[in-house]
């Protein structure tokens, strides 16, 4: 029996609400209580699991799908990201011919994730920002730009549609200097998550049953599947974890993937004279080309969004204080880009956790005969969630295809060490994500 919680103290939840601050809010749905038996249970509703549950659904239309997830929705990953729908993903170094099929099956994934949200926003007209066009990759320090030469071959080689942008050309669009160099990927698409997660929500099929703040504590195998949470107990036929780096608490893939705290900041809403200093573009995406940089965002309502600290911190989110410190660097390094900018205050900041494993792959697989579990998205968690979930879902139907294959195919995660060694090693990996940043923290 694996054990452990993956919920997280209901005031860290309250001060970190991250994109979920500026919206109304919903009527969460009721834990689960009592007991049940079910065909098919999916623990985790980001990005992933809201897609295994849906494709589930529309294979077992005579089933109930239960779904469950830790907290309220969006308080997850799901609504705590930047809000980047990544086609195009960055493989740091330079491009490597022997690797091409890995790279064109991530493209492949990124492309069907894209289309998955594309199709369910369309068809459910669900008002989430959702705007396609691609983002700018940028490069402000020496490091940075040794990736953004070789970032730019990279693209050119594989014929992805892009501009390369000067100094001159980045501050046109985007109203700073700081970036030397810079590439926008024409590509992919950036998001309000929090707005798409609801709306994903809302059009569940009706034989979809939610139930929020249901943390999992325990899972047994056996030929079902015996899953409990603080007053429920529920016996399952098969069970798809979708809960990323959170599936580690349960015992599950403890060795493959570990929780980075990330925070960041928004401004309050700008005004017109205020968005016209920031370039030509009225809502964009800066990602940095140094791992360890800052990602930026002008929102659809005008704010300014950054996030650029990265820490081991068990999985768990940073306090009120310790999130209110990091909003000092945040401040720094938005004046550094912004110096026109200064006097436009933080509204809110936010601790968010990123699933990262040692080579920065995922992991799609079945642990036995009922259990499938997805994750270790590495900070592309919207398109690649809900492309893995779907995949997911159909694997776990007995079902063959491309799409399944292609998930089967990414390079397994590399196994970590236990604690107290994961700590030592975790802390190091920090240190290495951050060296050389400079000038793109």
């Amino acid at each position: 029996m694996a054990t452990g919680s993956i919920i997280d103290n209901s005031q860290l939840q309250k001060d970190n609400k991250s994109w979920l601050q500026f919206l109304s809010r919903r009527k969460s749905n009721a834990p689960f209580q009592g007991e049940k038996r079910c065909k098919f249970v999916v623990v985790g509703a980001g990005f992933a699991g809201l897609a295994a549950a849906k494709r589930l659904a529309e294979l077992h239309p005579n089933d109930e799908i239960l779904l469950l997830d830790a907290r309220e929705i969006g308080q997850n990953a799901s609504g705590r990201n930047s809000g980047f729908a990544v086609a195009h993903s960055h493989f740091p170094g330079r491009f490597d011919a022997k690797l091409i099929k890995g790279y064109e099956r991530i493209d492949r994934l990124n492309a069907q994730g894209l289309d998955i949200l594309r199709t369910e926003i369309i068809n459910n007209n669900i008002d989430c920002d959702w705007q396609e066009g691609g983002f700018y990759h940028a490069a402000a320090d020496k490091s940075a730009l040794r990736s953004c030469t070789e970032f730019i071959d990279y693209l050119t080689k594989r014929g992805v549609r892009h501009q390369v942008l000067n100094q001159d050309e980045l501050q046109k669009q985007l109203g700073t200097r700081w970036y030397k160099e810079g590439v926008k990927v024409n590509d992919g698409a950036l998001v309000n998550p929090a707005k798409l997660v609801k709306g994903l929500v809302k059009s569940l099929p009706s034989n979809v049953t939610l139930h929020e703040n249901s943390a999992v504590d325990s899972i047994a195998s056996g030929s079902q599947i015996t899953l409990r949470t603080q007053n429920a107990k529920i016996i399952a036929d098969k069970v798809l974890l979708s809960c990323n780096y959170e599936m580690a608490k349960l015992g599950i893939n403890k060795h493959k993937i570990m929780g980075v705290t990330l925070t960041g900041s928004f401004t309050r809403v700008m005004s017109e004279r205020e968005l016209r200093s920031l370039g030509n573009v009225r809502s964009w995406g800066v990602m940095s080309l140094h791992g360890g940089g800052a990602t930026l965002r002008l929102t659809r309502d005008g704010r300014l969004a950054i996030r650029n600290t990265a820490e081991y911190n068990r999985s768990d989110l940073f306090s009120a204080s310790k999130t209110k410190e990091r909003g000092q660097l945040h401040r720094q390094a938005l004046n550094n880009r912004f110096p026109q900018l200064k006097d436009v205050e933080f509204e809110h900041s936010y601790s968010c956790v990123e699933g990262v494993s040692v080579n920065k792959t995922n992991f799609f697989e079945k642990l036995g005969d009922n259990l499938f579990v997805a994750g270790g998205f590495n900070g592309s968690g919207i398109s690649k969630g809900a492309v893995f979930g779907k995949a997911l879902a159909e694997y776990a139907s007995d079902q063959t295809s491309e799409l399944i294959g292609d998930c089967l195919n990414c390079p397994g995660a590399l196994w970590m060490p236990p604690s107290p060694f994961l700590g030592v090693g975790a802390r190091f990996m920090m240190r290495q994500r951050f060296k050389g940043v400079g000038k793109d923290r």
